[in-house]
């Protein structure tokens, strides 16, 4: 029985990787909203409700490492065309379990708010909840397969003094699951906040937004 996308990332999440066997695993998406790749090592999934023959056909002609070919910029405009969907960029996904009592660092939940952060949050995400701090706002939300995902954004002038790792902790403390984080790789001030605060890097991801 093929497993379901979601199925796949709480494998992930528990260190359980789908097997380093060179192939890619084409699943169906868990919602209209969300299509796109994930990438392990040695193991691609690409999740879409287009044909998996047209996918696998499209990764052969990709003319590159067969391990990279999901990545690869001439498969991910095939399939975007295909799609008709669009993506940002290659982010690196990391994952940290819970931790038990109450955050670190005070917060407070507001209902709404007009920072770019939270609105950038509420397209990808539901169940979006917003919590600031001096100097910061932290969210969670489910995004892809429902999985539970956080974002932060730190004031510019608060920056250097480890308001993020800070945040990034605190947000461990408000969750009973796995939390998931997507960065820009080449955002390394992010990527050493994140793993700083355990956050551990799992794999890469290219998420599709319909247009």
């Amino acid at each position: 029985m093929t497993e379901s996308l979601r199925d796949v990332l709480d494998g992930v999440a528990g260190g359980l990787f789908p097997p380093a066997d060179g192939r890619t695993t084409v699943v169906a998406q868990h919602s209209p909203r969300d299509a796109g790749v994930l990438c392990f090592t040695a193991h691609s999934v690409v999740f879409t409700d287009e044909d998996p023959r047209w996918v696998y056909e499209r990764l052969a002609a990709a003319e590159c490492d067969p391990l990279s070919a999901s990545m690869n910029p001439r498969f991910l405009a095939a399939l975007m065309e295909r799609t008709g969907r669009t993506c940002e960029t290659v982010d690196a996904m990391l994952v940290a379990p819970p931790l038990p009592g109450g955050p670190p660092l005070p917060l407070k939940e507001i209902e709404d708010a007009g920072h770019p952060r939270v609105a950038y949050a509420r397209r990808r995400r539901d169940d979006v909840r917003v919590f600031t701090a001096d100097g910061g706002v932290l969210t969670t939300g489910r995004g892809i397969a429902g999985r539970l995902e956080v974002s932060v954004e730190v004031d510019a002038d608060a920056r250097r003094r480890g308001l993020g790792r800070a945040l990034v902790t605190a947000a461990r403390h408000l969750v009973t699951e796995p939390l998931w984080a997507q960065i820009a790789p080449g955002n390394a001030r992010s990527v050493r906040a994140f793993q700083s605060a355990g956050y551990r890097p799992v794999g890469s991801e290219v998420l599709l937004i319909a247009r």
